[in-house]
């Protein structure tokens, strides 16, 4: 198996490490995510204004990921903004605990995007050294994995609080802990590998500029975000239509994040496979979670998770292998950040809607999910066609 010895070794050490720190990371801002819409909803907020914040919130978290990526490129400092973007990204979800407003911590769950913002171009750039070696599906499928392992351990932690106390606000203090955790092995993998670019193998892109299939992918990548149904809307239809307790809403993230877990590696596995049936699977499945979730009833939202754990699988591991496959090394960062910008704005444009749809009819809220989701695959399919016959022509040259 590729990776077990010499460069291979250590992407994989890379890879692991970077993985540790994002399952304490997810594991924070996750356990956060299951309660922040009842969280919200509790301080007097609306269904609107609950999508519109979550919305915003991705938004932001995206339209600023470009101008990370290019201060990133520019400067070298991979591990400064890192290091920032992770300090905030964190510490605005412990500091939920003390919000008296829906208004405040609105303003919270935004800065957390913005933290994220921040880091998520570096990340991905120091990741994108390692798939030489270790193949892009997987490099970012086993990172994405771990990820998501944290992802389900800390809505099945906030769940246990709420079980116990009862309390929202105690379950975002106790998140202090897994904070802690996680910036101190993002300390370790600093000191272990302190130039992540000397694990790059193989050959890399050399185009200077973003070609054709690079703006189609982006489109494509709005598209598909456009119909990605937040979870803090989905907790709150389960709430407000009753159809399960509110201390299982934690439980049923939770099994959707653990079902993305799978998905994630199998879905990078995949991809390094045959990457057309990966985004043919992936998007098809994605697009049969609103439909599903909103039928009503606690068997179709029990099978309605594994679903939305596949669509962020789709976002986490098959998306970042494509756009790691067009750019070339000293343009990711600013690559990576304009590719999930134009997926923010997809994202916010969509939550509008949505937010706006459910108040009116959720029949209508799933015909337009499963449309935007479904209308993105033949235009990936056409990138990934142009992406093809541009190499093939610079190979005859």
């Amino acid at each position: 198996m590729r990776g077990l010895d010499g460069g291979g070794s250590s992407a994989l050490r890379f890879v692991l490490i970077m993985g540790v720190v994002n399952l304490f990371g997810d594991l924070t801002y996750e356990g956060g995510a299951a309660i922040n819409g009842q969280f919200l909803g509790m301080l007097g907020a609306s269904a609107a204004a609950i999508s519109i914040i979550a919305g915003t919130g991705e938004f932001l978290g995206y339209a600023l990921r470009p101008v990370a990526g290019w201060i990133a490129d520019r400067s070298r400092a991979y591990w400064a903004v890192t290091f920032a973007g992770y300090a905030i990204n964190l510490c605005a979800v412990p500091a939920m605990a003390l919000a008296g407003s829906w208004e405040l911590a609105a303003a919270l769950i935004i800065a957390e995007r913005v933290g994220r913002a921040m880091r998520k171009p570096t990340v991905e750039t120091m990741i994108s050294y390692t798939t030489g070696e270790l193949g892009r599906g997987w490099a970012f499928g086993l990172n994405t994995a771990l990820d998501e392992a944290g992802a389900t351990l800390g809505p099945l932690i906030a769940a246990l609080i709420l079980f116990l106390r009862g309390d929202y606000r105690t379950a975002y203090a106790l998140l202090t802990i897994s904070v802690v955790l996680a910036i101190t092995a993002l300390i370790a993998a600093r000191l272990t590998f302190p130039v992540p670019e000397r694990l790059e193998q193989g050959r890399t892109a050399t185009a200077k500029t973003l070609g054709l299939p690079y703006w189609l992918y982006m489109g494509a990548g709005a598209l598909f975000a456009a119909g990605l149904l937040s979870y803090e809307l989905g907790a709150y239809h389960l709430e407000r239509t009753r159809t399960v307790p509110p201390e299982w809403i934690p439980v049923l993230l939770a099994f959707s994040t653990g079902s993305g877990v799978a998905a994630n590696l199998i879905l990078g596995r995949l991809y390094d496979w045959s990457n057309k049936v990966a985004l043919t699977v992936g998007i098809v499945l994605s697009a049969c979670f609103a439909p599903v979730l909103l039928q009503g009833g606690f068997a179709m939202a029990v099978i309605a998770m594994p679903l939305w754990g596949i669509g962020y699988a789709v976002q986490d591991t098959l998306m970042k292998a494509i756009i790691a496959g067009l750019l070339p090394e000293g343009r990711r960062g600013l690559g990576f950040g304009m590719f999930y910008s134009a997926y923010g704005g997809g994202w916010l444009l969509g939550s509008v809607a949505m937010g706006l749809l459910y108040d009116r009819s959720t029949l209508a809220l799933a015909a337009f999910v499963a449309a935007a989701q479904l209308a993105s695959l033949p235009i990936f399919l056409l990138a990934r066609r142009e992406a093809r016959r541009e190499t093939r022509s610079k190979r005859s040259q």
